[in-house]
């Protein structure tokens, strides 16, 4: 059985791609339009704001913070709709809270 192949997901500039990276102790979010290959916002556990939010980093609150962070962050760029690629993890545990935390600043995907 050979390995398992990701699913290309391609962002554009009405709906960009919001990548999501899962380390053991951090999580990284970013936003990119794949039509010019730039990153249009970024936001992850490393950052001062959510350090003061929260006492750790590697668990669903930190996850849920980083969510809503970069969902105002895209809102306030007037960017309502995009494309979540969460790669070869599961939709499950801090992938998850990223997402309900985005969703519940208003995005959608």
């Amino acid at each position: 059985m050979g390995k398992r192949e990701k699913k290309r997901i391609k962002g554009n500039n009405l709906k960009p791609r919001l990548a999501v990276y899962r380390s053991n102790k951090h999580i990284y979010a970013q936003v990119i339009d794949d039509s010019c290959s730039k990153t249009i916002i970024s936001c992850s556990t490393l950052e001062v704001e959510v350090k003061a939010k929260c006492e750790k980093t590697s668990n669903k609150l930190a996850s849920k913070i980083v969510g809503e962070i970069i969902g105002t962050r895209l809102l306030e760029e007037n960017i309502k709709e995009i494309i979540f690629d969460r790669g070869k993890k599961s939709y499950h545990g801090r992938i998850k809270e990223l997402a309900e935390g985005a969703r519940l600043v208003g995005l959608s995907f």
